[in-house]
């Protein structure tokens, strides 16, 4: 057991249908989940994080590998077997009974004496700061509000894993942004391990402990928010999270060299070789002196985003990249377009990408 693992998968596969027909959602997956952490899994559609998080649940069954809980091995346990509770994008919550008696329901299935149901329904109300909506029914609510409700209703039994499969990606931007609030200070006061399934890069970003990239049913990077943004592994990454700019070069004795005559100074383990350089807007700097830049480019639609501008440039060979930076920083409009500036990279901004 991978120590502080509370959630381990080991070389999961999960595989559905036969033959030609057959689909590999799940190829040779590891991971190892620390008690207590944020834990996202981030990626598109169809790249296999919630079939990942089925398995964790019980609710799948993996074709080959193993899933294991505190270090016992928990595959082949039915989901009422787990101290694993779900929370899912659709909040499933009966329309019939009131906020109370849906956060109920779950601990009169085992059978918990009354009085520890009241104290317990009173307790996760108030962590998710519905006391007052107690005895409404769920169509009295806000969309926000059923989420907390089907929170309250996951947490009660005090689960050591709670799971969450999109669960925010019903609601608006404002309601969105008060969850994630809600749900990373949730975790904290709670310090149980949170699951958390998003294709969206900014909720992983700004609510995880570490984050865990998909693709295609493998697990391509594992790290922190800024590890993850900072140093991706590949090219998808780089793309996937946050906005990159991409530049071939050949990169030799930890120097990249651009259009075959510009060289750029990266780090001393890149590999070496024909690569694609991976650089930040916010890394790309605008010089319009053009003689004192590294290279040179012409100045095309520059976006105006109120905190920030984006300035779109083209290199003389063609290649398109994007510049970003703060509007109060600037002091002046962005360059027209048409104009020729120069472009420069900010120290430790550029990332020699393996693929």
């Amino acid at each position: 057991m991978t120590a502080d693992a509370v959630i381990e998968a080991r070389s999961t596969r999960k595989v559905y249908g036969n033959g030609a027909q057959s689909v590999a959602a799940l190829d040779d997956v590891s991971i190892a989940i620390r008690k207590g952490e944020f834990f996202t899994l981030l990626g598109p559609s169809g790249c296999g994080k919630t079939t990942l998080l089925k398995l964790i649940a019980g609710f799948e069954t993996p074709t080959a590998g193993q899933i294991l809980l505190n270090g016992t091995d928990i595959t082949d346990a039915p989901p009422n077997r787990r101290p694993v509770n779900t929370v899912f994008q659709s909040y499933a919550l009966f329309p019939h009974l009131t906020v109370r008696q849906n956060v109920a329901f779950g601990l009169q299935m085992k059978g918990r004496p009354s009085g520890e149901i009241t104290e317990t329904v009173d307790r996760a109300l108030s962590l998710v700061r519905l006391e007052a909506m107690a005895d409404r029914k769920p169509q009295q609510l806000s969309g926000g509000q059923q989420q907390r409700v089907a929170l309250a209703r996951a947490l009660a039994p005090s689960p050591e894993v709670l799971l969450l499969d999109e669960p925010l990606s019903a609601l608006d931007l404002k309601l969105r942004k008060e969850m994630q609030s809600e749900l990373k200070r949730l975790q904290l006061e709670l310090g149980i391990t949170f699951i958390f399934v998003t294709h969206d890069q900014e909720e992983a970003l700004t609510m995880s402990d570490r984050i865990g990239v998909m693709s295609a049913g493998k697990l391509l990077q594992v790290g922190s928010p800024r590890d993850i943004y900072n140093h991706p592994v590949n090219r998808f990454v780089a793309d996937f999270i946050g906005e990159t700019n991409f530049i071939p070069a050949q990169v030799k004795n930890a120097t990249a060299t651009i259009m075959g005559r510009v060289a750029i100074a990266v780090d001393a383990a890149s590999p070496e070789g024909d690569h694609t350089l991976a650089v930040r807007p916010e890394h790309v700097r605008i010089v319009l002196n053009g003689t004192e830049a590294p290279l040179r480019a012409t100045v095309g639609e520059a976006v105006y985003f109120g905190t920030d501008s984006h300035v779109h440039l083209r290199l003389a060979d063609g290649t398109e990249i994007v510049a970003r930076y703060q509007n109060d920083a600037v002091g002046g409009d962005a360059p027209p377009p048409g104009s020729e500036v120069g472009v420069a990279f900010a120290p430790g901004g550029v990332q020699v990408l393996e693929d």
